[in-house]
């Protein structure tokens, strides 16, 4: 298995190719068009949503405080006349200059079982960022897939952050070893489920002897494996092998 590794600039020039196309797409779409990968929402929501979490993130990722910030405000006002656009707008161009001058070692909270630094976000916001620039484009019948390498990474973030963060979709007991395939991006992971718990197996690691026989084989593109993972296209439309009731465990929230 070789795992990617994204780096700070890798996830700032993502959201500099993810951001404007998110844009792009919801100025094509009327404020009131369903977002289908998102039931419920509108492409209004979709862009305050996004843009709330920008704003919110800008609010204490360069602060170098590790102490959790308030929680960030379910539903979302913009200021008189302030279209959802413009709102988000302001908070994606707020974002980029942090993150510019920003370095990823310093000390910023997040909400995972990880070390505190400031590095989380870029990749974090790079990965919301491409996703709803997904759901965004689906809205108006002009998806693209999300380039490899970034989906690629994608995945990863699920798997060593969001599920061990204790962050899926639906709670339950799976056990067993689950390998997921990205083809185009000659990658690999091997996510062993214990229950509530997980375990990312690194199977190039020379001390690593395991026996993997994982219950359920995924394969397909990066880009189409971080879109199961987030519940926008079925693992149905992949090429699943095994017990596929052990992909529920893998959804994060």
């Amino acid at each position: 298995m070789s795992r990617l590794h994204g780096t700070k600039d890798f996830w700032i020039g993502a959201l500099r190719t993810e951001g404007p196309a998110f844009a792009s797409a919801v100025a094509e779409a009327p404020p009131e068009t369903p977002v289908l990968s998102c039931p419920g929402w509108t492409v209004a929501d979709m862009t305050l949503h996004l843009g709330s979490i920008y704003h919110w993130v800008c609010g204490f990722a360069g602060s170098g405080l590790t102490t959790a910030p308030p929680a960030r405000p379910q539903a979302v006002e913009t200021p008189p006349g302030v279209a959802p656009l413009d709102y988000w707008q302001r908070g994606y161009d707020q974002l980029m200059t942090l993150f510019d001058g920003l370095d990823p070692e310093a000390p910023a909270w997040n909400w995972a079982p990880q070390p505190k630094r400031a590095g989380f976000w870029p990749r974090r916001m790079a990965h919301e960022t491409a996703v709803h620039r997904w759901d965004a484009q689906l809205a108006i019948a002009a998806g693209e897939p999300i380039e490899a390498k970034l989906a690629a990474d994608g995945v990863s973030e699920v798997l060593d952050t969001w599920l061990p963060a204790g962050r899926r979709r639906s709670p339950g007991q799976w056990h067993g070893v689950v390998q997921l395939s990205a083809v185009d991006a000659a990658q690999s992971w091997y996510l062993r489920l214990r229950g509530e718990g997980v375990a990312l197996l690194d199977t190039d690691t020379i001390l690593d002897h395991d026996d993997h026989h994982a219950r359920v084989h995924v394969s397909g593109t990066a880009s189409d494996l971080l879109l199961a993972l987030w519940g926008r296209v079925s693992f149905d439309t992949l090429d699943v092998a095994g017990d596929p009731s052990l992909l529920n465990g893998l959804q994060p929230r």
